[in-house]
């Protein structure tokens, strides 16, 4: 775990107010269910609402004086049934009422105290981690616990089914202690609406690409005498027997021909988008490179040719051509570059360097060897004046020194390798000891979502959204207050993690 997930996990286990806000800037609401519910409900609420601002309770023709209770409680939003429609109705209600007020994830959980409203950080940070998928809360000690033999099979059964119809293996499917990416869904058009209707929404969401993601989470169980359960074992299991049938035969039908067409359209975009890249290599990039060399142009005037020409195109591949199925966006409050900085960014893809050479021809980015020794780029990459950094920062200082009275900005990418999990590494000195010794100012870009697309070790283009935020330059008279450059380097890593942070707070919302 890299060091600022382990602080931000610590900071969300002892700051509550943090997690509120947190929950709040996600789109992250608490949707609990509840049928006559009297003797526990207040319990479970008030303690929710000490982990989350945004709590919806669902009233299901609740007829044991639950709806009383619940009306006299103040800061929760309160959905109320005429009649009960059971579990899966009501799930559907809380989840219309969320989306209706602009959440883009609810919480789940049980209203007869089973489950732990204090276990909320424990789906947050799989949130965090995890953008986008399902987080199921399997149950901490299942086996262990006290339970009739009816729950047991029951959660075993359904375990199975849920394998044999997704190819997933879960080992809690009937927890509904969970987090749902509200907009993936698919408008809930269930076929049940009893508290089966948790485990179709498994199924469903399972077929429709959305990743299921386990975290443990602990549960309770009272004595026997005063558990409150509603489950019919004949009637429920004949339903469930029912459901399961007629989830197998479209798996077949449905889910399979669908799995088909996702992993179709995922090779056509890759396949699409490698050609495009391999044209502009060897019908464009490389063919002017020989020509200059052949020719002799003078190394300032190639340079400036080839910088132009990867600009342009740079601009028609990530900005006009694009990614099908990837949508671009920048940011940008007002910086034209025409003043030469340091330009840092966090790393996250292959795709960053093409994003990177979209927004200017003024750049020099410093590379990997395996870039700077290619047998096919290499010549490109020397000819455009990028260099390696592994030549050393003090070696190529007087080189880097030319290309910025010529009006180029140095792209360091201060992680020096990929993030695997796009979150933000330890930063080296190296970008902040040049934009030092040269006085220049330093740039920071945020990038968003190049690693979703194209993973480190990712061989296929996902969809996705990819955001580059061009923030405010930091002077040198700025930064240089702070103190030496290994003060600045963590200066500017707490910058961007903080800054990481808010930018998925935003974003992973649509995600």
């Amino acid at each position: 775990m890299c060091a600022n997930e382990t602080e931000m996990q610590t900071e969300l286990n002892n700051n509550i107010g943090h997690q509120r806000r947190i929950m709040r800037e996600r789109g992250i609401c608490v949707v609990i269910p509840t049928y006559n519910n009297a003797s526990t409900i207040c319990d479970v609420v008030s303690r929710t609402r000490l982990q989350c601002d945004d709590v919806i309770v669902v009233c299901d023709g609740s007829t044991d004086g639950t709806a009383e209770l619940l009306r006299s409680m103040e800061g929760i939003t309160l959905v109320e049934n005429a009649r009960n429609g059971g579990k899966g109705e009501a799930l559907k209600l809380g989840f219309r009422k969320a989306i209706s007020m602009g959440f883009a994830y609810a919480v789940t959980l049980d209203a007869d105290g089973q489950h732990f409203p204090e276990d909320i950080p424990v789906l947050l940070y799989a949130n965090i981690k995890h953008p986008g998928k399902l987080i199921v809360g399997q149950r901490r000690g299942l086996d262990k616990a006290d339970r009739s033999f009816g729950s047991k099979f029951a959660n075993s059964f359904s375990n199975f089914w849920f394998c044999v119809q997704t190819g997933v293996m879960l080992k809690d499917t009937q927890t509904g202690y969970r987090l749902y990416p509200l907009r993936k869904l698919h408008g809930l058009s269930l076929l049940t609406s009893r508290y089966e209707a948790e485990l179709e929404l498994l199924v469903f969401s399972s077929w429709h690409g959305v990743d299921i993601i386990s975290e443990e989470v602990s549960v309770y169980y009272p004595p026997r005498e005063e558990r409150v359960s509603h489950f019919r074992p004949v009637a429920d299991f004949t339903r469930i027997s029912v459901l399961n049938t007629i989830l197998c035969v479209l798996a077949i039908v449905y889910a399979l021909p669908l799995k088909i067409l996702r992993v179709l359209l995922v090779f056509l975009r890759t396949t699409y988008s490698l050609i495009a890249y391999l044209m502009f290599c060897f019908v464009v990039l490389l063919p002017t490179a020989l020509v200059l060399r052949a020719t002799g142009t003078h190394r300032e005037k190639a340079s400036a040719i080839l910088h132009r020409l990867l600009n342009s195109v740079a601009k028609l591949i990530v900005l006009r051509h694009g990614i099908p199925g990837v949508r671009y966006t920048v940011e940008n409050d007002g910086e034209d570059f025409n003043r030469p900085a340091v330009i840092i960014c966090n790393h996250q893809s292959h795709l960053d360097l093409m994003v990177m050479l979209s927004q200017t021809s003024k750049l020099v980015i410093l590379t990997n060897d395996w870039v700077w020794n290619s047998p096919f780029f290499g010549m490109v990459i020397r000819n455009a004046e990028y260099y390696p950094v592994s030549m050393g920062i003090d070696a190529i200082l007087p080189k880097l020194q030319s290309l910025v009275k010529r009006g180029y900005s140095i792209v360091v990418y201060p992680e020096g390798t990929r993030s695997k999990d796009c979150s933000i590494g330890r930063f080296y000195k190296g970008a902040f000891h040049i934009a030092r010794t040269l006085r220049l100012d330093i740039l920071p870009m945020i990038e968003y979502g190049m690693g979703h697309v194209l993973p480190k070790k990712g061989k296929y283009l996902r969809k996705g959204h990819m955001l580059l935020s061009v923030r405010k330059r930091v002077s040198f008279e700025e930064y240089d207050k702070i103190g030496t450059t290994k003060e600045i380097t963590s200066w500017f890593r707490r910058y961007y993690i903080n800054e990481y942070s808010r930018m998925c707070n935003r974003m992973d919302q649509w995600r």
